[in-house]
Order: C-alpha cells, then sequence, then structure tokens
C-alpha cells in the first residue's frame, strides 16, 4: 500500500518535470515499510512526513510547499488509512471534515529545475472511525529559499521543528537513519529512575524517546513514539500476528497459539476476579488461549478438570464479584518438589508456558521458584519417561508474571495492592456504623483490623473516620509508658465535647520493646483509668468479602491487560516479573526484589529499626501518618507558632458539592488550630460573604466531617466577579489574611479572577490556594480531584444494580446518562469498572456510525447468547456527548435497531452520582492535602519585625507562587501557580487538556466487546482492499 501511494505521487509529479526529484516517505522505505505492516496500524503522522531525495544540483530556486493538516491528539489513537490522488484542488476545497485542526506547518523542498508555475495537489486520507478524514495539500511554488544547515553542536530540540512522526518501532527508525547515513540527535526520557535498586533495564521500544535529524533542505524532522504529549506511556509495538504474510510476499510459516494459565493463590482479596477476567480477554484478544487454573497450586499439582481452557463469555459477571471464582487454597504439596514437578507436568500437557499469579508475597515467591527449576523438572520429566523430548521442546521456558493481590497492601515496590482499598471501604463502613451507637452511648470502642506485619489498613482507616487514636506495627508509641499517653489524649477529647472515643488496632500492633498490644488490654484501660464504657470489635473476615471499589477493579484490569502484555514480551534471560503502581504508573519490576524488599519490613521491626520499617512502605504513608497526628492531638505545643506568625484563614466552598470537602475542611481547621491560626468559614460561598456569614470554626465542631457527604460550610457558584469591591471589604473587615478554596472549576477560576485583581485591590495580595473538589475531575493542575472516586463508586453501585435489573427479566440494555460536563473522565472510568459495552465521552463525540457500530454488535452478542439465559449491558453516555444524540434518542435509534432482539431503556443517574459518604480514598486525599495547604499558606506569610506589628504576620504578597493550586501528579503534591495552568486549560469546554485517563477508552471497547479486534481486522481488510482498488485506477 505504502509503494502504491509513492508511486502515484512520483507519477503526478513526473507530469510537471521528468527531472523533479523523487519524493521518498520514510514510512515508504523497505525496512520501515515492513515493520508497518507487521504492526498493522499506522498513525496520520507516519503519512504526512516527507523527505525529497534530490537527484542533481542545488542550483534551482523551485521548491514545494507541503501543508499538513494535523488531528486533534486526542483523535490520532490509531488510524487504517487508504488514500486517492486528487489533482488541481484549488486551496479552498482542502477537506478535512470534522477533524479539529491545532496547526499548519509547512516544509519546504526544493525541485531540480527553474519552473516558474505554480502547481498544487491533494493527498485525501480516510481515517476509520472515530478518527476523520484529512486532506494534505501539496503546493508546488518557486518563492522558497534552501535554509541553513544547522550545527552539529546545536541542540537540535530548541529548533523550530517542521513535522513530527510518530512510529511505534522507533528502533528501527533509528536503524534507518544509520543505513542512509543521516545525522541525527537521540534524547531518551525513561519513566523510571534507573538508579533504583528495583529497576531493571527497560526494553529499547518501550522508553519514551525522541530522534531529530534534518532531511536534504535542512527541515528539521523529529521522530517520537508518543502517540501525544499527554500519554503517559509509549505506542506498544504489537508483535506479529499468526500466518500474516511476510514481507516478501510468502507464507509465514504457523505458529502455535500461544497458551497462557491464569491462578489466584493464598487470601483471597477484591479484585481477583476482575484480573481473571483482564487476562482471559486480552489474551484471547492477542491471539492466545487462556486457561484458568481453580483452586490455585493446588489446582495446578491435581490437574484434570481444574485446569480449563476460558472463553470470553465465561469471565462475564466477573468484576461485580469478590473473592475468587477459580478459588484458592493454600497447598502444602506444591512446597514439595514432587508436587512441583506435577504442577510441571500437567503445564506442559496443557501446553501452558505462560503463568500470570495473583496472590501475596508468598504465591509469587512459589511462582518464581517453579520458574527457577523449570529446566531440571523437564529434564526429569524426560528422564523417567513421563514426558518425550518433542512435547516438552516447545516449552523449555516457563513465564512468570505476578500480580499482587492482598488486603493488607504490604508488598513493598508497588504503592497499591489489589483488594487493600475495598477492604478499607469495608472497615470505614463498619466503624461509621458503630460510631452511631458510640455516640448513642458516649462509648468507647477497639477495633481490630487485619495487618500482621503492615499497619497500612489500622492507619488508613483511622485517617478516613477520624479515630482518636491508632497502633500499628511501624511506628509503635514512643513513650514507654504509652498507656498514660494515650489516655491523656483521650481524655482531653472528652473535655471537649467528644461523646465517643475510637480506636484502631492493628493485629500486629507493638510497642516499642515488640510487646503486641492487643484491643482487650486497651479495653480494661479505657474502662479502669478513664471509666468509660469500652466494646472490643473485631472485624475479621468481614475485611476481604463484598463486591471491589471502583479503584479495585480498575487497578485490577489495568494491571491484568499488562500482565498479558509481559507475558508475550517475556525472553528466557528476563527475571519473573511482577506488576505493580507507583505514582500512578504500571510498572513492571524483578518479582524477588520486591518480595525481598517486603521481607526486609518485618527484619526491620524486629531489630526495631521502625524508622526503615516506614521507609520500606510506599511514598504516601509516613505523609498520612504525619498527616493523621496532626489532626488528631490537641493542644500539641510542639506544632504552635509564635503569635507574629498566625493566620486567620478563610475557608471557603465554591461550586458543586464533592465528596471529601467536609474531610478536607475538618483537616485544615484542626491542623491550622494546633498552628495557633484561625480558620474562619464562609459560609456559602461568595454570596455568603457578601452577606456577611462569616464565623470562626472550631476542633468539636468539625468533629464527624470525615463521614459527611456533600457541603456543610454550604457551596454555589457565584464568583468573585460578582462584586469585587464588597468580596475586598469583606476581607478587610474580618482581617482574613489567608484563603483556601476547595471546590471544583469554580473556584479554579474564582482564584484566577482574584489573583488578576491584586493590582486593584491589596485586599487579594494575600497567599491563596485552590483544593480541587469536583466528582467530574476537570481541574488543571491535578490528577484527581475530591470527590471522583465518591462518585465512581456511587455510578458503579447504581450501574451494578441497573445491570442486574436489565438481565433478570429479559434481554435489556440500557443507555446510562453521567455527568462531568465536558470531561469523560467518569464515563471511561466508570465504563472500565463495571464492564459498560460503550462509554461515548466529548473528547471522541458521538456518530450515527458510533450507534450502528455498536448496534451491529449488540445484535450479533445477543443472538450468540446461550438460550435460556438472559444478559444485560450497559451503554455509559456523557451528558454533553451529543446535542443531536440525546440519551433518549440514542436508546430510541438502539430499540429500533435491535428488531426485536433486545429492548432499550434509559436511565438518568444525576445528582445522585456526588455520592454519599465521601469513599476512603477521597477521605485520604482530603487530609493529606489539606495539611500541605495549611503549611503552603504558612510558607508564604511573612513574620512582622516592626514593634508595632509584632503581634500580627506582615502579609503582602503579589507573586504568582502565592496563589497556587495543589495538586496529585503521580504520588507527588504539586503546588503550581494558577497563572501558569492556564496553558492546559480550555476555559470554553472548562478542562483539563492533560487528560490521562483518555488511553483507557479503547479498553472500554477491547475488553466488554467479544471479537472487536476481529471487527477491526475485517474493517482493515475492506479498505485495504478499496485502497487496492482505488490506487489501480488512479494508476490507469
Amino acid at each position: 500500500m505504502l509503494g502504491q501511494w509513492r508511486a502515484i505521487i512520483d507519477k503526478d509529479l513526473s507530469v510537471i518535470n521528468k527531472e523533479f526529484a523523487a519524493l521518498m516517505i520514510f514510512t515508504c522505505s523497505p525496512q520501515l515499510s515492513a515493520i508497518a505492516e507487521n504492526v498493522a496500524s499506522l498513525t496520520f503522522g507516519q503519512f504526512s512526513k516527507l523527505m525529497v531525495e534530490r537527484s542533481g544540483h542545488r542550483s534551482a530556486s523551485k521548491t514545494i510547499d507541503i501543508s499538513v493538516i494535523r488531528v486533534h491528539p486526542l483523535n490520532s489513537i490509531r488510524f487504517k488509512l487508504w488514500q486517492k490522488l486528487a489533482r488541481n484542488l484549488t486551496e479552498e476545497s482542502v477537506n478535512c471534515r470534522g477533524v479539529s485542526i491545532i496547526s499548519v506547518c509547512n516544509t519546504v523542498f526544493t525541485t531540480g529545475n527553474g519552473l516558474s508555475e505554480k502547481r498544487e495537489t491533494s493527498l485525501c486520507l480516510f481515517g476509520q472511525p472515530p478518527v476523520q478524514d484529512v486532506t494534505l495539500r501539496l503546493i508546488l511554488s518557486p518563492s522558497s529559499i534552501l535554509k541553513e544547515a544547522p550545527g552539529k553542536d546545536n541542540d537540535w530540540r530548541i529548533g523550530e521543528i517542521s513535522l513530527v512522526m510518530v512510529s511505534s518501532d522507533i528502533v528501527a527508525l533509528e536503524s534507518i537513519l544509520k543505513s542512509i547515513n543521516n545525522c541525527y540527535q537521540k534524547y531518551t526520557y525513561p519513566d523510571i529512575d534507573l538508579s533504583d535498586p528495583l529497576a531493571t533495564p527497560p526494553l529499547a521500544e518501550s522508553i519514551h524517546t525522541e530522534l531529530y535529524t534534518h532531511d536534504p533542505l535542512n527541515n528539521l524532522i523529529s521522530f517520537t513514539n508518543k502517540l501525544h504529549p499527554f500519554n503517559k506511556r509509549v505506542i506498544p509495538k504489537k508483535p506479529k500476528i499468526p500466518n500474516q504474510l511476510n514481507f516478501e510476499g510468502k507464507d509465514a510459516s504457523p505458529k502455535p497459539r500461544k497458551r497462557i494459565g491464569i491462578l489466584t493463590s493464598g487470601g483471597d482479596s477484591p479484585g481477583m476476579n476482575a484480573v481473571v477476567r483482564s487476562v482471559v480477554r486480552v489474551a484471547i484478544t492477542r491471539g492466545c488461549d487462556a486457561y484458568a487454573i481453580f483452586e490455585g497450586y493446588e489446582g495446578l499439582v491435581r490437574g484434570g478438570n481444574l485446569i480449563k481452557k476460558f472463553g470470553w463469555g465465561d469471565v462475564r459477571g466477573y468484576l461485580a464479584i469478590g473473592g475468587t471464582l477459580i478459588g484458592t487454597a493454600r497447598s502444602k504439596i506444591f512446597r514439595t518438589r514432587e508436587g512441583r514437578l506435577q504442577a510441571a507436568f500437567n503445564l506442559i500437557k496443557n501446553g501452558i508456558d505462560a503463568l500470570i499469579v495473583c496472590g501475596g508475597d508468598g504465591s509469587l515467591t512459589g511462582a518464581d521458584v517453579l520458574r527457577s527449576e523449570w529446566p531440571e523438572l523437564i529434564r526429569e520429566l524426560v528422564g523417567t519417561g513421563k514426558l518425550n523430548k518433542e512435547e516438552v521442546a516447545p516449552h523449555s521456558h516457563l513465564t512468570i508474571v505476578g500480580l499482587v493481590g492482598s488486603i493488607d497492601n504490604d508488598m513493598s515496590s508497588t504503592d497499591i495492592t489489589i483488594g487493600a482499598a475495598t477492604s478499607l471501604h469495608r472497615i470505614c463502613e463498619a466503624v461509621d456504623s458503630i460510631s452511631s451507637t458510640a455516640y448513642s452511648h458516649s462509648r468507647a470502642f477497639v477495633i481490630e483490623v487485619m495487618g500482621r506485619f503492615c499497619g497500612w489498613l489500622a492507619l488508613m482507616a483511622a485517617v478516613s473516620t477520624g479515630a482518636d487514636f491508632v497502633f500499628i506495627p511501624e511506628r509503635p508509641p514512643t513513650s514507654d509508658d504509652w498507656e498514660t499517653e494515650m489516655c491523656e489524649v483521650l481524655a482531653r477529647h472528652r473535655e471537649l465535647g467528644k461523646r465517643k472515643t475510637i480506636i484502631i488496632v492493628a493485629e500486629g500492633a507493638i510497642d516499642k520493646n515488640l510487646k503486641p498490644i492487643k484491643s482487650d488490654y486497651i479495653k480494661e484501660l479505657l474502662s479502669n483509668r478513664l471509666g468509660v464504657d469500652t466494646r472490643v470489635t473485631t472485624l475479621g473476615h468481614t475485611q476481604r468479602g463484598g463486591s471491589p471499589c471502583a479503584f479495585d477493579r480498575n487497578l485490577a484490569t489495568i494491571q491484568g491487560v499488562e500482565a498479558v502484555e509481559v507475558a508475550l514480551r517475556d525472553t528466557p534471560d528476563s527475571p519473573s516479573s511482577m506488576i505493580g503502581i507507583r505514582e500512578n504508573k504500571i510498572t513492571c519490576l524483578p518479582l524477588m526484589k520486591a518480595v525481598k524488599l517486603t521481607q526486609q519490613v518485618a527484619i526491620a521491626i524486629s531489630e526495631k529499626d521502625f524508622r526503615r520499617a516506614m521507609e520500606l512502605r510506599d511514598p504516601e504513608f509516613a505523609d498520612d501518618y504525619d498527616a493523621y497526628v496532626a489532626t488528631t492531638l490537641v493542644d500539641d505545643h510542639s506544632m504552635i507558632l509564635s503569635e507574629n506568625q498566625r493566620l486567620r484563614i478563610g475557608i471557603i466552598h465554591i461550586g458543586a458539592p464533592a465528596g471529601g470537602m467536609n474531610p478536607a475542611t475538618r483537616a485544615a481547621v484542626r491542623f491550622a488550630l494546633n498552628r495557633g491560626h484561625a480558620p474562619i468559614a464562609i459560609h456559602n460561598g461568595f454570596s455568603g460573604l457578601l452577606q456577611d456569614n462569616v464565623y470562626d470554626l472550631t476542633w468539636i465542631g468539625v468533629d464527624g466531617w470525615t463521614a459527611k457527604g456533600g457541603s456543610e460550610l454550604g457551596t454555589n457558584r457565584i464568583q468573585p466577579d460578582i462584586d469585587l469591591g464588597m468580596v475586598a471589604y469583606q476581607f478587610q473587615k474580618h482581617n482574613i489574611n489567608a484563603l483556601l478554596l476547595i471546590g471544583g472549576f469554580e473556584a479554579y477560576t474564582s482564584l484566577l479572577i482574584l489573583n488578576a485583581a491584586r493590582e486593584k485591590y491589596p485586599a487579594f495580595c494575600i497567599p491563596m490556594v485552590c483544593l480541587p473538589a469536583t466528582i467530574s475531575n476537570n481541574v488543571p493542575g491535578t490528577d484527581f480531584s475530591l470527590g471522583s472516586d465518591t462518585s465512581l463508586n456511587a455510578i458503579m453501585a447504581s450501574c451494578d444494580a441497573i445491570k442486574q435489573s436489565a438481565s433478570a427479566s429479559r434481554r435489556r440494555v440500557f443507555v446510562v446518562e453521567v455527568q462531568g460536563g465536558n470531561s469523560g473522565y467518569l464515563a471511561v472510568s466508570a465504563g472500565l469498572a463495571i464492564g459498560a459495552t460503550s462509554a461515548y465521552i466529548p473528547e471522541v463525540g458521538l456518530s450515527l456510525n458510533t450507534l450502528q457500530a455498536d448496534i451491529k454488535h449488540l445484535i450479533r452478542r445477543f443472538g450468540e447468547d446461550k438460550k435460556c439465559t438472559s444478559s444485560g449491558r450497559l451503554i455509559l453516555r456523557n451528558e454533553c456527548v451529543s446535542s443531536t444524540y440525546t440519551t433518549d434518542v440514542t436508546a430510541a435509534i438502539i430499540k429500533a435497531e435491535g428488531g426485536g432482539l433486545f429492548d432499550c431503556r434509559t436511565c438518568i443517574l444525576g445528582h445522585i452520582q456526588q455520592g454519599a459518604s465521601p469513599s476512603p480514598l477521597d477521605r485520604i486525599r482530603a487530609t493529606r492535602l489539606a495539611v500541605k495547604c495549611i503549611n503552603f499558606l504558612e510558607k508564604h506569610t511573612k513574620s512582622s519585625t516592626s514593634l508595632h506589628e509584632a503581634s500580627r504576620p506582615k502579609v503582602y504578597t503579589s507573586q504568582k507562587e502565592s496563589a497556587c493550586v495543589i495538586g496529585i501528579i503521580g504520588a507527588q503534591v504539586v503546588f503550581q501557580p494558577v497563572v501558569d495552568l492556564l496553558k492546559e486549560t480550555d476555559m470554553k469546554k472548562r478542562i483539563s487538556t492533560k487528560a490521562w485517563w483518555f488511553e483507557f477508552k479503547e479498553l472500554v471497547d477491547l475488553l466488554s466487546k467479544w471479537g472487536y479486534a476481529e471487527e477491526l481486522k475485517e474493517e482493515n481488510e475492506f479498505f485495504e482492499r478499496l485502497d487496492q482498488n482505488i490506487s489501480q485506477r488512479v494508476l490507469l
């Protein structure tokens, strides 16, 4: 196809001048053409990058100006293009139907002849939906001048780039540049710190790489393996599919389908079923066979019907079910060599040479032992005659990929494990329920949670529920008389008016001398010393049960996808891999290095090296512990500031209510009071400020706010420019010299307005910070906004119920409308969590072609469902995706085209998506961010030095760094000046242009639509045939 395109262009331009230099397309070189056909997919960039291969001398001044219209990067996901050449088109006829144009770049090329006429031709590229068609206009013009040759010692990245090419095989591109002796500069940007002892050298094609070179006319051309700058991952290199034609035109030798086994082992954890579903469906999509191994390693040893081949429909409904449907067991026989020998026999007999294991550190260690013994086990099986050489020949290497399923979150080298977030949900639900009865009877409750060597669950539950005291193994009490210290803290809380006392104890809690701290002993202390009626509640296995939360479903799904990819690219030299997540990025690390680091936590605790134990936990662990202490203790004089450093901090809620607003306010108020500041509530937003609804907040006044949804301070969308003069007056009247804004996009724009008005109103020359809180997750400067996780769980719970209704009585499709404005975050993330058939979002749009494709898929799937079965399916539709195809219209079209095979209904979730009680993750984020916001406001306060001002701080700052948005980028908390964030803000659509989550949109389709890959293949073949026919006609 590429060769034909080149021939067409060469022929057309040779009509103009036979001596015209031949056009060369980088993607048309034999090597890269092979690569392009191998991956069966090209991006728009790979078609639009042209170079001239000169023949003759440079004396001529004739040029070709190639105007390139680029599609919006968010639409450039996958291209399978066919083309035709249209001649003599005018400038007005350039065809760009529906494409978002972001730039027009001109590249100048010189011909070898002195033609004076101006000629132009157009190249039409037709994209596969949802990608739109695009046209390139090539103009022959005599007015351009040859550019000056660049200096080899200069940094070419700072030069003006004419064209950017995107390729999934950057290594092959570099080899091509070397083969044609083109000078180039190479820059790499690894995602991991190579100095990290856990880091393994990544494959060259998996590193973000940029190549810079010049064409013969000195135009700067860049090559990259990132689809667009906002992606966090490079384009994966796709392996050649079986039976694909090779590049010499001969049939490649067929390869057997790879067989991948999946088992769950150790203690069950919510999200394991999502792993199984993801692995099975991605393996099938990638042309592999998936085998489920029941009962963990016990099933692997016993074999027989405990090892079953799974199809697409075998994992239907797995997402919403807790535990593991394929079972788990702690196998004693697998720990013996005889057991592992039998396991190897069963794997080879079933043709499985890749094993994906989801479990804790013990389960993953067992898998690695099996892999290390694999060559010896094979030799023994052949030597004893159980297997012959022909049977074992294809299985000389066993691939092991581990995923960490553990509710304790006790694995090092990953920020969180599968199941931990759901377990935290169960604990918070229990503690919130216990709190009501504790309040009623003014009782104390000692609640024991799991965590033998890891206090993550206990600490995060304490932060999320506002517990009065917590005991964890990594950070035992520092005092020898911790009993007295604890009783003094609890007594002070009671003096302030608290009617209930909650103490959370990890099952592995110890004192600084390694003596266990037991729940019953704490109960006796409270009863005897404080005279408080105290009860003990051990939550036990309740923490393991229940449907997985949205975070665990998505984490397990995405890690399952990565596990299959790692299994496919594994080599005999690669160590066993562990899939984790660090700083919001999926990682692949050596399994045994992570296991050894995990084991070092217990060693550090046994050696009383508690500092080391804290360091071995995830990066947020220590921050969350400090935030808990800062918001729980009262009258801690070690934290209080001097009088001339204390502030009057205004706290205001702006925009729609969101889960996390109240926990953030509680944390800010309590930490501010401990620092000596005066937290001031501005009730009902800026309209309340103008009405003088301002009052002081107290420590006991915000008690219990961790579990409260909505906004206790009241909120609305009114901006400060309603009356800036009066707002400034109220600031001066109440002596507000620092401001914390908690809210969504309205809070962000309010901060912009206040910052811009500083020159006119000195009252706004104070430190100000915006803490994003919105379910839409559309505020620039952060990956996550408070309330977005709460909303996801509310949508997920509703959709699980709707799906149950859709499946119960008859075959039915529900079109569910979700909020989010012009941001598709909720639709995509919720779609991934519930297994939606499609997610319609504004970033892609909704067309009749998209509806037709989904209807075709629904007809196919409902038609293939077995008799006596009823299954429901969901389509999520963002509220702003289309003004034409509304929710009702979309449902009506689907119902009409279904031809009676299925029914279609609608459901608009509305404000239920704001959730009731905030999710634990939102509570934790709110607490940590609020504490850092107070620290930020203190940092930008200058202490008074003059005697008459010694009683208050001198607060006057107009620097942009004093008006910031706090955000979570990866795992880091960052402050960015609000004016700097304008460059990544689409003010018209009220969204951030950095949609890190967008890459999961295609994953929603891939995991819910059986045959999705085959449908794409059929359409690609159609476009290839059409392309060939058109090319032949043009050539004739």
